[in-house]
């Protein structure tokens, strides 16, 4: 009797203490900080919904922020700030501007903090300050879309005359951020080639025009027969971006424009804005022989290319993205190689959405 009620109250007293050992137990997880670029688009949460699930598979603790909107800096900074004074083992980053963030990057390399980069990540970073990224080939992946809108207007690119130039847009939310900087080059550079390659055209008879951060030291700059204006709206806030995309609209007859590219989902979300969700794409006689290619995903979108407002776009795989940051953060902090990985993008349109390869890549 005496021997049981000894058992009896060492239960009791284990089950007193069981809330201690639990939290114990929670605290000793591994704390990764993933700072984004922001929260507000259906890309994000896709990455959001990734980077949790890899959480979740290797028993870590995340936080997952990003600022309101993807020009603001100060407020990334001030996130990144506030995650590295909890002591994470790990940081995956989508820095909107590095030279913001290179006291950080400075203090997390000489601490031996592993930093991994994502989306866009962190370009021209210190030298050993970031690990390994996981991203996009942005350059390639827009240059896919290039391919595939040369394929549709060739025939008028070939006859285009200086009396009679023809014009391709490329809208790009801003000029900072590397991954919309890589698909904007890579769009140009891709047009341009398949133009010298593939028409009787010559870099001679091209102009690349706009934004100039989009305009590379060897740009054709002095042709009059295909001219490739780079766009960047005045802001990342979505009146700019439907402003900028009005602004196109005007002078599609007059400028002769065959195609657009939107490099992104908040350019995108501005076209659309602009054309009745695109509807006056195909409504408005002015429009209606535009070639529009989009990037990324998202309900009106998808929506854009299923109803043909749209000949398609090219989806990444922000789901991928988001979870190999966190796989690659854990890993790097305990103490695996480490090595950049490429997520992936493939071309959809109307005809494929629904494949198996493609349906899982299109979010909401």
């Amino acid at each position: 009797m005496k021997k049981s009620l000894v058992i009896l109250l060492a239960l009791i007293v284990l089950a007193s203490f069981a809330p201690i050992f639990a939290q114990a137990a929670a605290e000793g997880k591994p704390y990764i900080a993933v700072v984004s670029k922001g929260e507000q688009h259906d890309f994000w949460q896709q990455v959001k919904l990734g980077a949790n699930a890899a959480a979740e598979k290797y028993a870590v603790d995340i936080t997952f922020e990003g600022p309101p909107s993807e020009s603001d800096v100060q407020i990334q900074v001030e996130m990144l700030n506030n995650a590295m004074a909890k002591n994470p083992v790990a940081i995956a980053l989508a820095a909107l501007n590095t030279s913001s963030v290179l006291d950080q990057l400075q203090e997390t390399k000489a601490k031996g903090i592993p930093v991994i980069g994502f989306d866009s990540g962190v370009p021209e970073a210190p030298a050993g300050s970031i690990w390994a990224n996981a991203s996009t080939d942005n350059f390639n992946a827009a240059g896919v879309a290039a391919k595939k809108m040369f394929d549709v207007v060739k025939a008028k690119i070939e006859g285009a005359t200086d009396a009679k130039p023809v014009k391709i847009i490329v809208m790009n939310q801003d000029a900072s951020g590397e991954s919309l900087l890589s698909r904007g080059k890579g769009f140009r550079d891709t047009m341009i080639d398949l133009i010298v390659s593939q028409t009787k055209l010559t870099k001679n008879d091209i102009k690349v025009t706009g934004n100039v951060g989009y305009i590379a030291p060897d740009s054709p700059t002095t042709g009059k027969k295909v001219i490739i204006e780079m766009i960047v709206p005045a802001s990342a806030a979505m009146t700019d971006a439907t402003n900028a995309s009005q602004a196109v609209l005007n002078k599609i007859v007059s400028d002769n424009v065959l195609g657009i590219f939107c490099s992104n989902e908040a350019t995108v979300k501005g076209l659309l804005a602009a054309t009745n969700d695109g509807a006056a794409l195909k409504t408005n006689a002015a429009y209606k022989n535009v070639v529009v290619f989009g990037f990324d995903s998202g309900a009106a979108q998808k929506n854009a290319v299923r109803e043909g407002y749209f000949y398609g776009s090219i989806t990444q795989d922000p789901y991928s993205i988001g979870y190999k940051a966190v796989e690659l953060a854990y890993k790097a902090y305990k103490g695996e190689k480490v090595s950049d990985v490429d997520t992936g993008a493939k071309f959809y349109d109307k005809s494929n959405m629904n494949d198996a390869d493609i349906k899982g890549l299109l979010y909401d």
